[in-house]
């Protein structure tokens, strides 16, 4: 492994996070139930581990069992400075912010980059932006 990957835990909503997250960047998701990892500490249909891989993000996650805290992130930006085309950037930012909140519209800055923060519906918070192409 080359870098850290994010492993999120979720309330209850890794499919439909993970799916989502394919949806806005591309890439497959692979699943493994409670059921299949034989843990009874959950519903047996819960996600004891989900992937997302193929395409430009690479993530992991699960649904929170009993008392185990789910997502709340607070102090971390997922940083997508620069990683695909400025139009590509673009549908990112208005994918993961359908359903979240924008903090910081993606837009020229003062420094001359475009950037922008948002929170997507699944409580991760997002850093999108490019420098202006020459």
């Amino acid at each position: 492994m080359a870098a850290p990957i994010l492993y999120v835990s979720f309330p209850g909503t890794a499919r439909e996070a993970l799916e989502f997250y394919a949806d806005v960047f591309g890439g497959d998701v692979h699943f493994n139930t409670y059921a299949e990892f034989s843990r009874t500490d959950g519903q047996s249909d819960a996600i004891a581990h989900g992937v997302l891989s193929g395409g430009p993000v690479l993530l992991f996650g699960s649904d929170a069992a009993g008392d185990e805290p789910s997502v709340h992130i607070e102090g971390v930006l997922l940083s997508l400075l620069g990683t695909a085309q400025p139009d590509v950037l673009h549908r990112w930012f208005g994918q993961l912010a359908d359903g979240g909140v924008v903090i910081d519209p993606l837009a020229p800055k003062p420094w001359g980059a475009s950037d922008g923060q948002v929170v997507d519906r699944y409580g991760l918070r997002w850093l999108i932006g490019y420098e202006p192409q020459a």
